[in-house]
């Protein structure tokens, strides 16, 4: 999984779907930790039209320039249309923030990597003390900056 982690991470320019419209929620806090690690990050997200000063996208396939790499925020039941979407957009790499068996299962018959279930926080360089704490208890070390 850390190969497929770096892998990702490796991609500077990606996706997010799933963004909040309310700027408490914790996909809103990943948004801004991304971005704070120079990230440039696509907003995805069908009710937001812009997301702290970034323009949102509809559907992952409407994100121009397109992005390789792609987060999903949503829910399971969700993410299953999400992942024929990024399918359709050309992503390889895909990030289920969420585990969902069928989107992993669409994503694994069509060679796209994907990242099921983990938090990305605890992979950032720097992160807070309680996603240290996470990537401690799940055997992880955060990538350095």
């Amino acid at each position: 999984m850390v190969k497929d982690v770096d892998e990702f991470l490796g991609h500077k320019r990606l996706a997010m779907i799933g963004v909040s419209h309310n700027p408490k929620e914790f996909s809103r806090m990943v948004f801004r930790a991304f971005r704070e690690r120079d990230f440039d990050v696509a907003p995805v997200n069908p009710s937001v039209r812009e997301v702290e000063g970034v323009k949102c996208y509809a559907r992952v396939q409407d994100v121009e320039p397109a992005v390789d790499a792609a987060l999903v925020m949503t829910l399971p039941a969700v993410a299953e249309q999400v992942v024929t979407d990024c399918a359709e957009a050309g992503i390889r790499h895909v990030w289920l923030y969420r585990k969902s068996p069928v989107a992993e299962a669409f994503c694994a018959a069509r060679g796209m990597t994907v990242i099921a279930g983990e938090c990305p926080m605890m992979f950032l360089s720097h992160p807070g003390w309680i996603h240290r704490f996470h990537g401690w208890l799940h055997g992880v070390h955060p990538i350095p900056a």
